[in-house]
């Protein structure tokens, strides 16, 4: 299988650039089981597509200020992505420079303090944060946060509220869990009167997720790694949703990811870790009955799974469909709801 086998064309003009004002006004395209025609909706219609005792599931990562500006002991200017938090105020980060800083290097901080370039492992570095208090701490208040590298613009005041879920409260990712942008308190609210439940994992999203596929032999491709945990509490909400006959329902690719992982032997079972899974046509997955999530770049890992949970050529139909109504794409994009088409889902 080919990474091309996953392109589509997609108008620049459809990436979204903004949230809307609303979050549940965002657009839904539901492809409901089987070969069932496509439904054009909103996110606020989701609870109509649910029912009581389904269990829908939400990442509750939070998104780190994790982009800093600095300069080398040569003056030159110096941009650092933080990819992940380490032991000792240390960070694995990627550095944008004009010239690759050397281990032992040291960079003057923007935000006060300064870094030091501890080694190098492929286009990751990392870095010792000299800096008051923790890392975790400065990087609240220096820090800024990391829009997707699509969003041609500088994040604005509004951006670190508009990026974060809701639900977000687990500090430690690079990018959104996108697919939960979408949630309000309203919806939430209406979502629990309708008789759904609610379940967490914590996948932190790394800045790995927007490397393209660089092979074309997709089972030549690595993916990157993300720390995750699903606990033993989730677990027990999935086996009473399946005794009861509800279905599981996730929201957005990482959950599934994190899922899926956690599947040993047929069985969710409690897994707190490191994960590389890469999930493609081919891959059953088993773990969740429908899968809400926004429109992903072409030829990404993220399309690919979501190929494998919906049927491929059902996906990229629905995605010439998403192209023509207008949708909108990526991070504050509208959303999907798929189902399983028969065959994809073990």
């Amino acid at each position: 299988m080919k990474k091309s086998d996953f392109h589509f064309e997609l108008p620049p003009s459809l990436i979204a650039q903004a949230p809307l004002a609303e979050r549940s006004a965002s657009r839904l395209l539901v492809v409901p089981p089987g070969d069932a025609a496509l439904v054009d909706g909103h996110v606020r219609d989701l609870p109509e597509w649910l029912a009581p005792g389904d269990l829908l599931i939400f990442n509750d990562t939070r998104v780190i200020p994790a982009r800093v500006f600095g300069h080398k002991e040569s003056g030159g200017r110096v941009e650092i992505l933080i990819e992940r938090l380490l032991p000792g105020n240390v960070a694995r980060a990627q550095i944008g420079a004009s010239k690759s800083p050397k281990p032992g290097g040291r960079i003057r901080l923007d935000g006060g303090g300064e870094a030091e370039v501890l080694g190098r492992d492929g286009e990751f570095y990392q870095l010792r944060f000299e800096v008051p208090g923790s890392l975790e701490s400065w990087l609240l208040k220096a820090g800024r946060l990391p829009l997707p590298p699509y969003i041609q613009r500088e994040p604005g005041r509004d951006d670190d509220e508009r990026y974060q879920t809701v639900f977000a409260r687990e500090l430690g990712a690079v990018a959104a869990p996108t697919a939960g942008l979408h949630f309000d308190d309203r919806l939430l609210a209406r979502l629990r009167e309708r008789g759904v439940e609610f379940g967490h994992v914590t996948l932190h999203v790394g800045a790995g997720t927007f490397q393209p596929v660089r092979v074309d032999d997709i089972h030549q491709h690595q993916m990157h790694s993300e720390w995750l945990n699903v606990g033993a509490q989730l677990i027990e909400q999935v086996r009473a949703a399946r005794a009861r006959g509800g279905r599981v329902v996730a929201v957005g690719t990482t959950v599934v990811r994190a899922l899926e992982s956690a599947m040993h032997d047929g069985e969710l079972k409690p897994f707190a870790g490191e994960t590389r899974i890469f999930i493609f046509p081919g891959y059953r997955i088993r773990s969740v009955d429908a899968l809400v999530t926004n429109f992903h770049l072409p030829e990404s890992t993220l399309l690919m799974l979501v190929s494998a949970f919906a049927g491929k050529e059902r996906v990229l139909a629905a995605y010439a469909h998403a192209v023509r109504q207008k949708y909108r794409f990526f991070s504050y994009g509208d959303a999907m709801l798929l189902f399983p088409q028969a065959g994809t889902q073990g």
